[in-house]
């Protein structure tokens, strides 16, 4: 065998980004969505948005690629991103079957009929707001309220002429309230472990900052209430009422599914099992109960038989379609089916290539690492938590990651403070749990969109607790109100801006 000399290139490592480049996708993706609002609206979110979370992927992949990232390395870190979100993904499919058959079987429009004539139009956002608490606190699960109570509250608030926007606001209100006061919440269980925390320690310090944001939210819907005119409502309360009853039989029972769902949750039942018993029972009642509306959505068939078949198919991958010959009605009523959540499958996917990237490029890491650039307080320190915590909601469309990565970074930093760490579980749950519906490529904000049926920056102005409760937050950071001191058993008031030492 002949010798030959042969010549081996080391493979440069890769080189840790300038602020100037992790900068540069999110300004392009913030760009591209400002302009994707102005040109499109509200149809932003089917189809524009994806299209700006792409580009700004590929301008991340690009500079990762320049920095020494191989293009296989960025592929498998996408694929891995993506693999993340299917979870999510299998339970906007299983959701969207649940409001078709929930619809299909009455479900729907009995829980709207009885809100009608339960709930007064002065109360009904402080109630419906207080209703999703009450109920989220009691399954952890704001996903599983929005997608069962939620869509019969808006349903509701169609029937009596009210803003489905405030609505929407209230009811993700309530829910995340739940969500983030309830032990049996993933994400109550979540930040305490990765801070370092035990969790009713967890529980019992997010009260200070979230009941004082809660009631704050209460207060503004109910201040909103008192501006509605309830005369107005009453006539198409009355024709709303009528047109259910034309449409569907209303009985008790038809509210099995609900309570079945209700109890499997609260067991911690697995999301999708639980969701597709609770459309089963649905289909089940439905072909009892609703055949008449079955009959009208099914057309022509063969025979009853087939006709019950083909209108039920229709509804589990295209959803129940209403002709009542009322246009807020049948609009309301349209709606579910598998089909129906592509639109937001498309999205996360997107959103979650984009995060990937800049997870992997170490773009989101340099990002962070300038941002305790900036940390000289307490008050800087938690304040920089929430706005990292906002910051990875944004970019990495996930709200467990918006807890986990900020978790993880800053532990070291609440520590050589000498702050204990449940201010740092609080702070993420703060900010973490409680943003994530209000940015629209966000699983979360994609799911409430979908789910309720208004666009998320349309419902966001009105999400007056997620939106307080950060700002409460960054307030007791800086006045120390409530910011407990690792050595020691009570809570310590601090001067503003003086470090824990």
């Amino acid at each position: 065998m002949e010798d030959s000399n042969l010549e081996f290139t080391q493979t440069p490592a890769p080189v840790s980004p300038s602020i100037l480049q992790a900068l540069t996708p999110v300004a392009v993706l913030i760009g591209l969505l400002s302009f994707s609002v102005y040109l499109f609206g509200e149809d932003a979110s089917y189809g524009p948005n994806q299209i700006a979370l792409c580009v700004g992927a590929a301008v991340a992949a690009l500079i990762g690629w320049n920095n020494g990232q191989s293009w296989d390395e960025i592929e498998q870190a996408i694929i891995t991103g993506i693999s993340v979100s299917l979870k999510p993904c299998l339970i906007l499919f299983s959701v969207g079957l649940l409001i078709g058959t929930w619809i299909m079987s009455g479900t729907v429009p009995t829980m709207i009929y009885y809100s009608l004539q339960i709930l007064d139009p002065s109360i009904f956002y402080a109630a419906s707001c207080a209703i999703c608490a009450l109920i989220a606190l009691s399954i952890g699960s704001s996903w599983t309220v929005a997608g069962t109570v939620g869509i019969a509250l808006i349903g509701a608030a169609a029937g009596l002429g009210l803003s489905l926007e405030i609505t929407a606001g209230a009811i993700i209100s309530g829910a995340y309230f739940g969500d983030k006061m309830s032990p049996l919440s993933e994400t109550t269980n979540l930040a305490p472990a990765v801070a370092g925390t035990d969790l009713f320690t967890h529980i019992g310090h997010m009260v200070w900052t979230t009941i004082p944001s809660i009631v704050l939210a209460l207060i503004l819907f109910l201040i909103i209430g008192l501006n509605i005119d309830s005369d107005a409502t009453a006539s198409d309360l009355a024709v709303t009422l009528q047109l259910i009853n034309e449409n569907f039989t209303i009985n008790l029972v038809m509210l099995l599914p609900v309570v079945v769902l209700l109890i499997m949750a609260n067991k911690k039942f697995p999301p999708i099992p639980t969701i597709l018993s609770g459309a089963m029972l649905a289909v089940l009642l439905a072909l009892i109960f609703q055949r008449p509306a079955i009959f009208a959505l099914a057309g022509e068939a063969p025979n009853a038989a087939l006709a019950l078949f083909k209108g039920t198919w229709q509804t589990l991958f295209d959803g129940f379609a209403l002709s009542s010959g009322n246009a807020t009605l049948d609009d309301l009523m349209t709606r579910g089916g598998m089909s129906s959540m592509l639109n937001t499958v498309w999205l996360i996917l997107c959103a979650m290539v984009f995060g990937a990237v800049m997870d992997h490029t170490g773009l989101l890491r340099r990002l962070v690492d300038y941002a305790l650039s900036f940390v000289h307080s307490t008050g800087s320190l938690i304040a920089t938590t929430i706005a990292t915590c906002i910051g990875a909601n944004i970019i990495t469309s996930d709200q467990y990651i918006s807890v986990v990565l900020p978790g993880r970074m800053y532990k070291l930093e609440y520590q050589n403070r000498n702050l204990d760490m449940k201010n740092l579980s609080r702070t993420l749950e703060d900010a973490g749990t409680i943003t994530s519906p209000l940015v629209p490529w966000n699983t979360c904000g994609a799911y409430m969109a979908g789910t309720l049926g208004v666009a998320t920056f349309a419902y966001l102005p009105y999400c007056f607790f997620n939106l307080i409760n950060p700002v409460v937050a960054v307030i007791y950071g800086f006045i120390g109100f409530k910011i407990a001191p690792a050595n020691g058993s009570h809570e310590q008031v601090l001067a503003p801006e003086s470090p824990v030492s």
